[in-house]
């Protein structure tokens, strides 16, 4: 059997069950218990219509974090964890849910989660609906409001900058990355419904074992091509999910035909069939692939 190695350390063996989102939950989807606008396209286009708001205290506060989160505005900080990790379960893509109430939850998460920010969100929305709330204080400055909304847009710009970074790293990933290894592995996977066809007229005939052990050895070729582009560069976090299903077809492959090689030593029916259906299996995740790729909108 060829030996694929050891994965990212994001990554655990394709022989272990996958344990992270499914392969029909789009890779862009990570923990349940973590946010999952880690800086990919849905936030990047959300931040850049924030970015054409004017940032006054009224567009500040135009989105009522708590309401997002179920939870009253003296809520405390453990109370405002709890009912974030509880809605995100409940709304995870995975689980059926919408992936706009998710960004949503994470933006309400991102704000009121941070000591920081949810202050100045508070100072914000109080200036909004001409209630201070302000900490120690009945009525807000003229400086304050300006400190709170200079301090609001400051993080809108960051957070766009993040953003828009991550999205810059995926595009390459995918480009430099998925796009030949999925070549690759397309190449490897399309050679052999033709040459087990050609091998099964008389496999005990050297010249068709010749043949298809000339398509064993390129397939071995490519197969080291694509581990060697899989271990190129790291995976971009918003993607991780991804990356590992595509570990896992690049390891079905090179394990089909590895079976494939044994059955050419002995003559074993038993290798040759399973190396077969484990090609047929990586045909099928690699078309999953493709439709999970699709649905990066990039």
């Amino acid at each position: 059997m060829l030996a694929f190695g050891t994965p990212h350390p994001s990554s655990s063996s394709h022989t272990q069950a996958h344990n992270g989102p499914p392969l029909g939950g789009l890779f862009l989807w990570c923990s349940p218990l973590r946010r999952v606008d880690d800086g990919c396209c849905p936030l990047s286009s959300r931040l850049a219509a924030a970015r054409r708001e004017p940032s006054s205290s009224s567009s500040l506060a135009a989105t009522d974090h708590y309401a997002a989160l179920g939870v009253a505005q003296s809520a405390t900080a453990a109370e405002i964890k709890t009912a974030y990790r509880t809605l995100v379960k409940q709304h995870h893509p995975d689980a059926g849910g919408d992936p706009q109430r998710i960004l949503a939850l994470n933006a309400a998460w991102e704000v009121l989660g941070d000591r920081d920010r949810r202050r100045r969100y508070d100072a914000a929305t109080a200036l909004a609906s001409g209630v201070i709330r302000a900490p120690g204080a009945a009525v807000a400055t003229a400086d304050d409001q300006d400190h709170a909304a200079a301090a609001a847009s400051v993080d809108v710009r960051r957070a766009s900058g993040a953003a828009a970074a991550a999205e810059q790293d995926l595009r390459s990933w995918l480009q430099t990355v998925y796009a030949p290894l999925d070549r690759l592995l397309g190449q490897v996977i399309n050679a052999f419904p033709a040459a087990l066809k050609a091998l099964a007229a008389d496999p005990y005939d050297d010249a068709l074992m010749a043949d298809f052990c000339s398509v064993l050895e390129q397939s071995r070729a490519r197969l080291v091509r694509a581990e060697t582009l899989y271990r190129s560069r790291l995976c971009p976090h918003c993607a991780r999910g991804f990356g590992l299903s595509l570990y896992h077809c690049l390891g079905q492959v090179q394990d089909g035909v590895a079976e494939l090689e044994r059955y050419t030593l002995g003559y074993v029916d038993n290798y040759l069939h399973d190396g077969r259906q484990m090609l047929r299996e990586a045909r099928l995740r690699r078309q999953r692939l493709h439709e999970e790729r699709r649905r990066l909108e990039l």
